[in-house]
């Protein structure tokens, strides 16, 4: 059994150790209060209320609309459903970019309102000012770079990032920025694998990985897609453990057709 399961509560010193420990880091989303009560009895070490939850809870096609009120209702949720796990929450676009001033006004309100224990940003030496001042403000962050979904304008594409040598080149010097300027830990999305074991092995923070490969220090994957609730959602580095979407359709149908059919409630479910 491993140590960090007798953990009472996970902190981001836990992870820096498990990485120097060389134990693999585990990470899922969370957006409300049952899930959380499900992934942290799991044995998860981190859950991320990602601002995937615009896609997943709120069916936009992409995570810009979500609001930072919103993500601290999300918040608020998960942190009340989780009692060992660390639990990371983002910040939502347009919320840090523009000013570090404003940046450092949404972190204390996701960590004051939200109760998160750390906030996850996307970007490297574009926002270093920005992550700078919510750090010295004594607020826990993890950096998030390769490809940065707030960033989908920009990049045109959810393609795979960082494969021509300049941007994989930046892409390890902003993942050294990031240790530098005191982030806990750094997120790399949809890049290749041999670039990712690059990072990973260049700095002493751990990497948590999605679509980067198995050398990172750790893995994260949303939830809703891990347990099968998304049917339209099938890229490369996914594996779904279970198939909901057929299992709780298939008990919807059940229902409506038992209903239909006077067969629920019977005599033993009346009062």
């Amino acid at each position: 059994m491993s140590v960090h399961s007798e953990i009472k509560k996970v902190t981001t010193e836990t992870l820096r150790k498990m990485k120097f420990d060389k134990e693999k880091i585990t990470m899922l989303t969370a957006y409300d209060y049952t899930t959380a009560k499900m992934v942290d009895a799991g044995g998860i070490d981190a859950v991320l209320i990602g601002d995937s939850a615009a896609n997943v809870m709120a069916g936009f096609e992409t995570t810009l609309p979500i609001t930072l009120d919103q993500m601290i209702y999300h918040s608020q949720s998960v942190v009340r459903g989780t009692d060992r796990a660390l639990v990371v929450a983002d910040l939502p676009f347009g919320t840090y970019q523009s000013n570090p001033e404003k940046a450092l006004e949404s972190a204390v309100r996701m960590m004051k309102e939200g109760g998160a224990h750390a906030v996850k940003i996307e970007g490297g030496k574009e926002i270093s000012k920005s992550i700078k001042k919510i750090i010295n403000a004594g607020i826990p962050v993890m950096g998030h770079l390769g490809l940065t979904p707030q960033s989908i304008y920009k990049f045109g594409t959810y393609k795979v990032r960082a494969k021509e040598e300049a941007e994989a080149e930046k892409l390890i010097a902003d993942a050294q920025l990031l240790e530098e300027l005191g982030c806990f830990s750094v997120v790399l999305e949809k890049i290749p694998a041999d670039l990712a074991k690059k990072v990973t092995e260049s700095i002493s923070i751990p990497t948590i990985g999605i679509g980067a490969g198995p050398h990172c220090d750790g893995q994260v994957l949303v939830y809703h897609d891990m347990v099968g609730m998304n049917k339209g959602f099938s890229p490369k580095f996914l594996r779904r453990y279970l198939d909901l979407y057929t299992e709780i359709t298939g008990a919807v149908a059940q229902y409506v057709n038992d209903v239909k059919s006077q067969n629920f409630p019977n005599d033993s479910e009346s009062y």
